[in-house]
This record gives C-alpha cells, structure tokens and sequence, in this order.
C-alpha cells in the first residue's frame, strides 16, 4: 500500500487494487471507511488536524492489549505520524461477525484476565487522547495522585478554559478534588485498562469473538473501567457476571462508581456542551453538601 489514491481523507494502495470504498457511520471523531481490494478487507479511518501520535498511540495500545493473550483486537497494518496538521489514516483488519449466546460473557471473562495484566505503578508513560481531548500521562506511585492530578484536574482545567465551569460548580469539584482521599483506594490493583470501554467499542468476530477497538490504555483501578461501561449501556449482566467471576469489584463498588463517572461526564461536557452539565452537578451534589 505504498502507492497512494486519496478518498476524502482517506489515502489507501494502488487504485486497480481498490474495488470498493464504504462510509462506515457511528463514530464522533473520524472518517471511517471499509475498504475491499482484491485480496483483502480493511477499516481504514481518517483525521485532519491532529497531532503527530494520533493514530502511533491508539496502535500501541491495541498492541499491549493483544500482548495479554486475553481478547481480541483488529491487527493494525499501517498508521500515518503527520507532521504540520497534514491528513492521517489509519489502516487495521475488518472485524464482521454473528454474536452468538455465549459472546457477551466471553467478552466479561476475558476484559476480566486483560485486567489481571497489572503494574506497580498507576498511569502511563505516554500522553493520550480521549476523543480529541488531550490526556496528559506520568506513572505515579499511588492511584488517588494519578486520578486527581491527571485525569479530573486536566479536565477540570478544559471546562474552565470552555466556560463550562459556574462558580458553584467550580467550588464543588474543589472540594471533592480536596476530598478523594477520603473517597478512593490509594493503592488499588493497577490494572492494564482500555481507558475508553463504552458499547461502542468493542465489536464481534468471526465465531462470535469479542474484540476491543479504540483504546486509550493506561494502568489504574479496574473499578473505573468498569463504572464507565455503566454510564452510557450496551453491556449485559451477563457480561458483569462473568466479569465478576474473574476479578471480582470490591464490596464497596457502588459508593465510588460515581465519582469514577465523572471523569467521562467531564469528558462530554468539554466535548459536546452544557447537556452533560447536570448529570455532572448530580454527582458533585452527591459528594459535596451544601
């Protein structure tokens, strides 16, 4: 695929190898697209604007995620590095199957073994992304540091700049970036996590395989993945429950979920506005009294 055509952003092989190009819809952030050649199928998707480890990130968080040996992920082919905003693909294996009976507690059990891939310290050594937010990374030595200082202050700080934080909800999130000690584990297991697990992403496979897409991986408490695949559905009790089989939430899951919630809440608001303003204030009202 060294010789390039280009189909709106997207750039891919040699024209007489290219039988067909489809729109793929569904995602937010880029152009997607199922690319037929004669010898193979492809997801190819496309950005414009972006930084220069993009598309490099997302590929090496499918690698550490596939390294596990616990669940599928699609084979990345080729990734651009642009420089100077250019345009950038992203090429990876076409993932199409059934789901049968058993695919959502496969994808519990086995989310369940990737989350016993652990490390001795929370974070990552690399910035992500979450969306098109950018998500600032170090390895820190406790769990509660690395929440406050790199994930709720960084978008804390992105709502401030937006305008989306009001005096009362700005004071509010003070307090309870004041408080997590008292509200949160400081030395959780450090679990490897996709970062990004909504119903959106992850797909079925051939014989009805689970496969994760889209990671924003990163170490820290395997609750907070799990507090987010609650937020928005898409995931059945069957798949809790064989989650729970592997590695079991802590008793004191449900007083924490929301706060782990938030991070994603505070995501969407900086994102897509003021309609996620109130599901934010209930939590911070559930935390912070008066």
């Amino acid at each position: 695929m060294n010789n390039k055509i280009k189909h709106g952003l997207v750039t891919i092989g040699d024209a007489s190898d290219i039988q067909s190009i489809q729109l793929v819809t569904g995602g937010d952030i880029n152009q997607a697209f199922r690319v037929q050649t004669k010898d193979n199928v492809y997801f190819v998707k496309g950005n414009h604007n972006v930084s220069e480890n993009f598309f490099a990130i997302e590929a090496q968080g499918l690698k550490l995620i596939d390294e596990t040996n616990s669940i599928g992920v699609p084979h990345v082919y080729y990734y651009d590095q642009p420089k100077n905003d250019d345009d950038a693909i992203m090429i990876m294996e076409w993932v199409e199957g059934q789901k049968k009976k058993d695919t959502n507690a496969k994808l519990g059990t086995q989310l369940g073994h990737m989350h016993l891939t652990t490390n001795d310290q929370y974070g990552f050594n690399e910035n992500t992304f979450i969306g098109t937010l950018p998500q600032p990374n170090d390895l820190f030595d406790n769990w509660i540091d690395y929440y406050r200082d790199q994930r709720l202050l960084t978008q804390y700080n992105i709502a401030i700049d937006k305008g989306r934080m009001s005096s009362i909800r700005r004071d509010k999130m003070e307090k309870l970036l004041q408080n997590l000690d008292n509200l949160l584990d400081r030395q959780p297991k450090s679990s490897l996590l996709h970062g990004d697990l909504w119903g959106g992403n992850w797909l079925t496979g051939s014989e009805g395989a689970p496969y994760l897409i889209d990671p924003s991986v990163f170490y820290g408490d395997h609750a907070f993945e799990l507090a987010f695949t609650e937020l928005f559905g898409g995931f059945s009790l069957d798949f809790y429950e064989a989650y729970n089989s592997v590695f079991p939430l802590p008793s004191y899951y449900e007083e924490i979920k929301p706060i782990y919630q938030l991070y994603y809440l505070l995501v969407h608001l900086n994102m897509f506005g003021e309609s996620y303003g109130n599901a934010v204030d209930q939590i911070l009202n559930r935390y912070v009294k008066g």
